[in-house]
């Protein structure tokens, strides 16, 4: 088997064992109010996975190729739900020799100290990625996509685990940034 053949052996296997631990830990079932204001029967609750250990790893190698292939050596995101993937991302990528920077988005520029809305080792040179656990109209992302932006960064990618498929994609579209997903929340209903 070549190496390529390994790789993408590897990937489905560990994409297997990422949807069963989503569907274990994750994917809930019930009445929900989400973050985007719409009301759903299901809700994906990501963080439940991202913050396993086994879950994180799974995460960082399987979002670590889509990164790669749009050139990424940043990758960050608004806190909360970015915060464990970019954790993953940043350790996974540095155990395979290519080490990622991190950096952390806050909802608003902080009050105090350095006044930061952006954390961590943020270098704008480097093409970067914005990544989170959960999209459904994009809300999240796109406020870590547009502070970014806004600190003259070069967005080349925006990831998450879990596409609910609501339109969050679309929006990334109309800015001309790819958007990708691990899963689309059909997979688990």
């Amino acid at each position: 088997m070549t190496r390529a053949a390994t790789d993408t052996a590897d990937l489905k296997t560990a994409r297997a064992r990422l949807k069963e631990i989503l569907l274990q830990r994750s994917i809930r079932f019930g009445d929900f109010k989400l973050s985007s204001g719409l009301k759903s029967k299901y809700y994906a609750d990501v963080r439940q996975t991202s913050l396993d250990p086994k879950g994180a790893v799974l995460i960082a190698r399987l979002l670590d190729p889509m990164l790669a292939e749009h050139g990424v050596r940043a990758v960050g995101g608004l806190t909360l739900g970015a915060d464990p993937i970019v954790g993953a991302l940043i350790t996974w990528t540095e155990l395979q020799g290519r080490g990622l920077g991190g950096f952390l988005v806050r909802k608003a520029e902080k009050e105090h100290g350095t006044a930061r809305r952006i954390e961590g080792p943020f270098d704008k040179s480097l093409p970067c990625a914005i990544v989170d656990d959960v999209i459904t109209r994009g809300g999240s992302a796109l406020q870590a996509y547009e502070a970014v932006c806004e600190a003259g960064g070069n967005v080349r990618l925006v990831a998450c685990v879990v596409d609910r498929n609501e339109g969050g994609a679309e929006e990334f579209a109309k800015r001309g940034v790819p958007f990708r997903s691990i899963f689309r929340i059909q997979e688990f209903l």
